[in-house]
């Protein structure tokens, strides 16, 4: 199956999905309760991957821990004001074995999905939790040595960080996963890099996964680099990933990597095997509202930026509606969007839902359908199906100041995109909440002899103006606060009137 360049992603909470999916039935749905609706939907929307979130074997000692601890309760009661027992599953991410959860109908069901996805060109994307495991991993009775190890002092020193598990040889003391900057997560086990048998143990559960998938997640991947392990754990230990990433592809040459990553160590991974690294700084600057910052994060070589995955919302990240408003957030949308790179998008985010839905959870709060985003959403879609923004070459540009003295051009993130066949785009957002104007130099060759029609792909707007101006000044913009132009170019056949070229 052939991937676009610059693909998108969809990111689905497999066990929300299923448990509105058993509402309906009136029984407990699984995979293979994934209607062939759902799949055709996503395709004829654009997708290339789909992301199953929490689709592997956790145990019953993660759901206690997620039923019991009174930080997450207070947090699960936000999301579902009518919060029951059966809505919280246990964190996905607390994973006792790398085998699809036999409540979801196990591998056989997953293999007959990813078949049904593979009928229509989609791929599959599942998730790789390398940092940790579950409480009660058959490792810990197998396999201690393959965990961080505790002493008395550590637990009574930091008792957020440690453990104390039975095991039938006897109680030993263990250390929780967790990044070197919180606590740790109560509800699993740090696997130590230090030592090579862990290693090799986790390579072997990778080449599983890779035979029932596409590709995979991983979640924190920085915590495995030497540096950021004994920066965490006081422990040295070899590198992971390019081995690991080489010994996946020698077998399945296709498969992708994308990482979940953090400061600032995303070309640092991609060198090391990754397909695609998450663009959080991306993501962080466009909450600022501040166009300079960004502008400048998408001066990058276009090696790395194609290897970003863009996002406005995760299942880690708060919804991007209850975070930008409206006009921030379709402008924000369009530059992370029409930039290169994967497009990763999340269940719930076209139709505007608020509430982060934990993956502790099984249920998500009902939420009215935002129409505004909804419509938006569509038309956004529908220009990432384009050809042009899927093959085509990018560009960031210049604005230049639209008279002396007017500092407002360094508000506008202005981008073009130069298809095969000579179809050009002309990506223009204001992101400021000022009134802002500028002249825009255009960077597609033999303008000046034409006229041409500039056909906004967001609203009806179409513009008329002569190339020698183009060439010469520039397009003109004066465009109001937040406000956004996907702009098609087009030749004129004939001369166009003076009325029609005149600047809007």
């Amino acid at each position: 199956m052939k991937t676009s360049l610059n693909p998108l992603l969809y990111q689905l909470n497999t066990r929300v999905l299923l448990t509105e999916i058993s509402q309906r039935l009136g029984r407990t749905a699984t995979l293979d309760d994934i209607p062939d609706e759902e799949l055709d939907r996503l395709k004829k929307q654009g997708f290339d991957w789909v992301w199953l979130l929490s689709v592997w074997q956790t145990g019953i000692a993660g759901q206690q821990m997620s039923r019991s601890h009174e930080q997450w309760l207070k947090g699960f009661k936000q999301t579902l004001p009518d919060l029951k027992n059966e809505d919280i599953g246990g964190s996905g991410f607390a994973i006792t074995d790398y085998v699809v959860h036999k409540d979801l109908g196990g591998a056989p069901a997953l293999a007959r999905l990813r078949q049904r996805m593979k009928q229509r060109g989609l791929k599959l994307l599942l998730d790789f939790v390398p940092n940790h495991t579950a409480l009660d991993h058959h490792w810990v009775e197998e396999h201690p040595e393959y965990y961080v190890s505790g002493r008395e002092d550590d637990i009574n020193n930091a008792p957020q960080n440690y453990t104390r598990i039975k095991r039938q040889a006897g109680e030993i003391i263990l250390a929780h996963g967790r990044d070197p900057y919180f606590d740790g997560w109560v509800d699993t086990l740090q696997l130590n890099y230090g030592n090579p048998a862990t290693q090799e143990a986790m390579k072997r559960e990778l080449i599983r996964i890779a035979e029932q998938c596409d590709g995979v997640r991983c979640d924190m991947a920085m915590l495995l680099l030497p540096e950021v392990f004994e920066r965490t754990w006081g422990k040295p230990c070899q590198p992971f990933w390019s081995e690991a990433t080489r010994r996946v592809r020698e077998q399945f040459p296709n498969f992708c990597f994308m990482a979940e990553v953090y400061w600032d160590l995303e070309w640092t991974l991609q060198q090391q095997g990754f397909d695609y690294t998450y663009d959080k700084r991306l993501y962080d600057r466009l909450r600022a509202e501040n166009a300079v910052p960004v502008r400048q994060h998408l001066m990058a070589e276009l090696d790395y930026q194609s290897k970003m995955a863009r996002f406005l919302e995760n299942h880690d990240e708060p919804r991007a509606a209850a975070t930008f408003p409206l006009e921030v957030h379709q402008a924000a949308a369009v530059i992370t969007f029409l930039a290169p790179g994967m497009r990763f998008f999340h269940q719930g985010q076209f139709e505007g839902r608020e509430k982060k839905i934990s993956p502790h959870l099984v249920r998500a709060p009902k939420e009215e359908v935002n129409q505004t985003l909804k419509q938006f959403y569509d038309r956004l879609l529908s220009v990432l199906r384009q050809p042009i923004v899927r093959e085509g070459q990018w560009q960031l540009l210049e604005s230049l100041p639209a008279w002396d003295g007017n500092s407002s051009s360094s508000s506008f993130v202005n981008f073009a995109w130069l298809g095969a066949n000579g179809q050009m785009l002309l990506v223009v957002v204001n992101y400021s909440a000022y009134y802002s104007q500028c002249y825009l130099p255009l960077p597609f060759e033999n303008m000046s002899d034409s006229q041409w029609r500039l056909q906004d792909q967001l609203s009806e707007a179409i513009y008329d103006r002569a190339g020698t101006a183009l060439v010469s000044e520039g397009l003109y913009l004066d465009v109001p606060p937040w406000q956004t132009h996907i702009f098609s170019l087009t030749r004129l056949k004939g001369k166009a009137s003076d009325e029609a070229l005149a600047k809007a």
